[in-house]
């Protein structure tokens, strides 16, 4: 089994990829073909894909029973333990602010909580 998914390619390549897959939803293709005929459809994807974006998942004989392959696509695989996991990248921080969590947390009950501990009734109410 194949799966090829792309994102702003172009229509002509989604037209080549109907030769042998079966295109089941806009962008994502699924087929059985050989492994070599495989490998030629993916060349031709890297080549053609233009500004676009490419992921192929396949079959294969490992733990997972699949691997997959990335063109242009901001989220890399890496092997971790024999896994092969998908790696996003961090997002980045508006200038002048932190993504992180601050040193210490704050202090006390939230406000959500002590409604619900001692009753202070629905949001909004006089």
């Amino acid at each position: 089994m194949t799966v090829i998914i792309l994102a702003n390619c172009p229509a002509g390549l989604r037209g080549f990829l109907t030769r042998w897959l079966l295109e089941i939803s806009p962008g994502v293709f699924l087929g059985s073909p050989s492994a070599r005929v495989r490998d030629i459809l993916w060349a031709e994807v890297r080549q053609y894909s233009g500004k676009g974006r490419a992921l192929l998942v396949h079959q294969t004989d490992n733990e997972q029973g699949f691997t997959f392959h990335t063109h242009d696509h901001a989220w890399h695989p890496v092997d971790h333990e024999g896994l092969t996991l998908l790696r996003r990248p961090a997002p980045a921080a508006p200038p002048g602010t932190s993504l992180t969590r601050p040193a210490t947390p704050s202090q006390g009950w939230s406000k959500a909580s002590k409604r619900r501990r001692f009753g202070g009734g629905r949001r909004g109410s006089g």
